[in-house]
């Protein structure tokens, strides 16, 4: 098996569609999605539909925070930025993108791989993972081997050794990296639809059970078209420059 990793695709047709394209020429041959597939860009109704095809077929799917505001009521204390998104993509679903979000779990296993968006250690608490410290919290919460989550928008790679010693690595584009059977290994494939490390292209990442490697992959596309999409959408110009400047 092939697995395509997919996460914070932030209602980004022009990244998911990219990604998507190369994952088929990588020969993905099952996908997962790790949530918040709405949020900041301006086609949730497409990506959604996306999604929701791609289950159908049998990929894996879970909720993020940006899907789970869109269906609860909005909290006072959010950014007006992104409670502005919210409320706008709120009115581009139908009924049956809303069922689809709210329906979504928060964690799924299958085999020894765990999915969730943020940390395995309390997946509705929408917990960063961003060091060893979190990272050890999430794995040490499950026993899957492999737990593939998002939330993160910055690639990353942690491996909790069967001695329980932690260590990460910085994953290069491309870079086919061993993953060894009695280690236990938190994936950030980085975003989709918005990554926020410097770099404009687009993150997933395929995970090989046969070889045992996995690979992280940069894919470029027309991220001009996906902020002007943005703007013309009417949403804040801040969503668009970050596409742009990939920050």
């Amino acid at each position: 098996m092939r697995l395509a990793l997919l996460t914070d695709l932030h209602a980004n047709r022009e990244a998911l569609s990219a990604c998507l394209a190369h994952a088929e020429q990588q020969n993905a041959d099952q996908y997962a999605f790790t949530g918040d597939f709405v949020g900041y860009g301006a086609d949730p109704a497409w990506v959604l539909d996306t999604v929701m095809d791609y289950v159908l077929q049998g990929a894996a799917a879970v909720q993020g925070n940006h899907d789970y505001s869109v269906t609860h009521a909005t909290r006072p204390q959010m950014h007006a930025e992104a409670r502005e998104v919210i409320e706008w993509t709120r009115g581009q679903l139908n009924a049956a993108h809303l069922s689809f979000l709210a329906g979504l779990p928060l964690t799924e296993e299958r085999g020894n791989m765990l999915f969730v968006h943020a940390s395995a250690f309390d997946p509705g608490k929408w917990e960063y993972v961003t060091g060893l410290e979190e990272a050890e919290r999430s794995l040490k919460a499950t026993r899957s081997r492999m737990v593939f989550c998002g939330h993160v928008h910055t690639p990353a790679l942690y491996r909790r050794a069967d001695d329980g010693r932690m260590g990460s690595h910085s994953p290069a584009p491309g870079a086919r990296i061993a993953i060894k059977p009695q280690h236990q290994y938190l994936v950030i494939p980085g975003a989709v639809g918005q990554p926020r490390d410097g770099n404009c292209a687009a993150c997933y990442a395929i995970y090989d059970d046969v070889t045992r490697e996995l690979t992280y992959f940069r894919v470029p596309y027309d991220h001009g078209a996906a902020a002007r999409r943005v703007i013309a959408s009417g949403l804040p110009i801040v969503f668009a420059m970050r596409l742009i400047e990939g920050i």
